[in-house]
């Protein structure tokens, strides 16, 4: 390895061990290339520091700035509150209930923060349903022991009342149990050990179903996370990084290309979960699990749940001007991102500001639009006529406030990920300044045998492991360069193994460190380890075989996957 080469990879290897052991922090360890790349000669200062504020910074930035207006003016918990009014309370369809709202919101705001949001009223549904169900059980028992404590008998016409508390009615023998001694122990054995068995039954289906609603939550954050270009950061991550290899790739990723890819693949994914969680932690009762011929107690009980949750919703009173606005601003924000650059007609941004050399506008400038309108207009009206008219005096005129400050902004914007990126694109760029990707993709050209299905469904499975251990940012920041120079050499198109190994770093299922939604829903002590291993496990199987499904079928003849592009010749030859 010649000695330019051998320092990069140094770098990388370097910063690869810090990101997995968090030996320093993450966004610190993103700013090394700028330490070390121009003491090695790699590269000069100057370079270094303009790989870390680009397009895809700023596209995160504006996302971000939607997302949190979104939060303060609560608009997401209205939103997941009447999904659930809609679904109802039934276990399977609470469940696709939660799955579906979280996935939805994740999509448009951070995973870590749908998890915490949602997490919180699935804990309240669920207790409501387990005092509900002991209330329910209690009625049972009550009903039961009043049968037990008096029996019904036809008196044997030779037999006259011999105790107290027996009476002959019309010919039938009333008999009070507890005046009965030879069967009042019997009675009283059987129904404290019936009562155990009852409560041991009714705690174990409510912890299982606990805990199927706890993993429902973080995994469906994570798989409706990948669905949007700014749902998670490991596909901005993507989009830089085949911008910053490959620039002249036409803005091939996008928002509108993403999600025609990605949402697809979310949808199989959450169905797949949904399912597998059912069996998992609600079993394969099919009829009862959708509440099929329900008793009159469980209908009640569900009956009861169901008020909490519109109790909630009432709590929010009406939509607010303010959330009306950002719904308004939510909509066209992404009726701008589809409309820019769809693909099969020329968007708006061709038609007014693009040509066929330069991108003017790109999702990030649309971003941006969005995110400076929420700091101009205002949350309300002005109350200055309505303190007039209640004092009698005219009030100082007072605007209010904007939709978002920028105090808010500061506190909630998760600032360490633009280092992250900004690292990551560093890398990349070094990787190529130094020749390391060049002899990196040399290496890898006994790959060309092996089928193109088998390389994607390894790799997969690959990026599914690691980032277990590791942040999906630098799993995503690690992987990418080396990809898209193996694709390269052996005549592959990049995003061929790009796009998997980019899904791939969101299969976090299996470990609480794995990502925040897994560690914020383990916090609340309903799982442990081998739990969330367990599910975990075949969801990771389910997700590398539904991406290696996309990839070789909606995705291939979305992006022309078959062919090698001319963009990603970058040899010239």
């Amino acid at each position: 390895l010649p000695w330019q080469e051998a320092l990069c990879g140094y770098v990388i290897i370097l910063m690869a061990l810090y990101w997995c052991t968090e030996a320093l922090p993450l966004a610190v360890t993103a700013l090394l290339p700028v330490l070390l790349f121009p003491l090695m000669n790699i590269m000069d200062s100057t370079k270094v520091c303009q790989e870390y504020l680009k397009d895809t910074n700023m596209l995160f930035l504006g996302g971000l700035m939607m997302a949190i207006a979104i939060e303060t003016w609560n608009l997401h918990k209205r939103v997941a509150l009447r999904v659930l009014l809609i679904t109802g309370v039934k276990p399977a369809l609470l469940l696709m209930g939660f799955m579906v709202v979280t996935a939805f919101l994740s999509m448009w705001i951070s995973n870590t923060a749908t998890t915490a949001m949602m997490v919180p009223i699935a804990q309240a549904v669920m207790e409501q349903l387990h005092k509900s169900e002991l209330e329910a059980d209690t009625i049972d028992q009550v009903s039961e022991h009043t049968n037990k404590a008096f029996e019904l008998q036809e008196k044997p016409p030779d037999k006259e009342p011999e105790e107290k508390g027996e009476w002959v009615v019309g010919g039938l023998f009333l008999s009070n149990i507890s005046f009965v001694p030879w069967d009042l122990g019997d009675s009283h054995v059987l129904t404290v050990e019936e009562e155990r068995k009852r409560n041991e039954l009714i705690e174990k289906k409510h912890l299982n179903l606990s805990k199927g609603m706890s993993l429902c939550i973080c995994y469906s954050s994570s798989i409706g996370g990948i669905a949007t270009l700014t749902g998670t950061t490991p596909n901005l991550v993507l989009q830089g990084q085949v911008n910053d290899l490959f620039p002249d790739n036409g803005g091939i990723i996008n928002f509108a290309s993403w999600f025609s890819f990605a949402f697809p693949t979310m949808v199989v994914l959450l169905i797949l979960a949904w399912i597998w969680l059912q069996i998992l932690y609600l079993g394969f009762n099919f009829k009862k699990n959708f509440g099929c011929g329900a008793s009159p107690a469980a209908k009640a009980k569900e009956q009861q749940a169901y008020e909490i949750i519109k109790e909630e919703n009432k709590k929010l009173g009406k939509m607010t001007f303010a959330e009306i606005e950002v719904l308004i601003l939510f909509i066209l924000l992404v009726v701008l991102w589809f409309t820019r650059e769809p693909g099969f007609f020329p968007g708006w941004a061709t038609v007014l500001f693009n040509n066929d050399d330069t991108s003017y506008v790109t999702d990030a400038t649309v971003a941006l639009f969005i995110s400076i309108l929420l700091f101009i207009l205002p949350s309300g009206f002005s109350n200055q006529d309505r303190d007039e008219e209640q004092t009698g005096v005219r009030a100082k005129f007072r605007a209010p406030p904007a939709l978002l400050d920028w105090k808010v902004v500061q506190e909630k914007m998760p600032w360490n990920i633009v280092f992250l990126l900004g690292g990551g694109f560093a890398l990349a760029k070094g990787s190529e300044e130094s020749g390391l990707s060049e002899w990196l993709g040399s290496k890898l050209t006994p790959l060309q045998s092996i089928p193109h299905p088998a390389i994607a469904f390894l790799l997969c499975l690959l990026i599914a492991t690691f980032t277990e251990c590791t942040s999906n940012v630098a799993t995503t920041t690690l992987f990418l360069p080396i990809l898209a120079s193996m694709a390269e050499a052996i005549c592959l198109n990049p995003l061929y193994v790009m796009l998997p190994c980019t899904l791939s770093a969101s299969l976090a299922f299996m470990l609480p460190v794995a990502t925040p939604p897994n560690a914020i829903v383990f916090s609340y002590g309903q799982l442990k380890v081998i739990d969330m291993a367990k599910a975990g496990f075949v969801l990771n199987i389910l997700g590398v075989l539904t991406i290696t499904l996309a990839i070789n079928t909606w995705a291939s003849s979305l992006f022309q996957l078959q062919t090698f592009p001319l963009w990603a010749n970058r040899t010239g030859t």
